[in-house]
């Protein structure tokens, strides 16, 4: 019983020590940090450049709703 407790206490400040030590560690910025924001307005920028592009160029047809175009044939009995 005793050897358990002192195991579950051990643990436990091994446990609070690592948590301390990494709350007082200086946070150094990684790529996502420095560039993250970069990169992302970079590709939605990309993106809206090739749609805009491939819309206005691909020859698409617009208003492809054929009323007024299309006359009904004559019924048939």
């Amino acid at each position: 019983f005793c050897i358990s407790n002192s195991l579950q206490y051990s643990v436990a400040r091994a446990v609070q020590h690592t948590a301390v030590r990494r709350a007082h560690h200086k946070h150094e910025p990684n790529f996502h940090d420095k560039y993250g924001n970069l990169v992302l307005v970079g590709g939605a920028a990309f993106f809206a450049a090739v749609w805009g592009y491939v819309i206005t160029s691909a020859g698409v047809e617009w208003g492809l709703s054929p009323v007024g175009r299309v006359t009904p044939k004559e019924w048939r009995e």
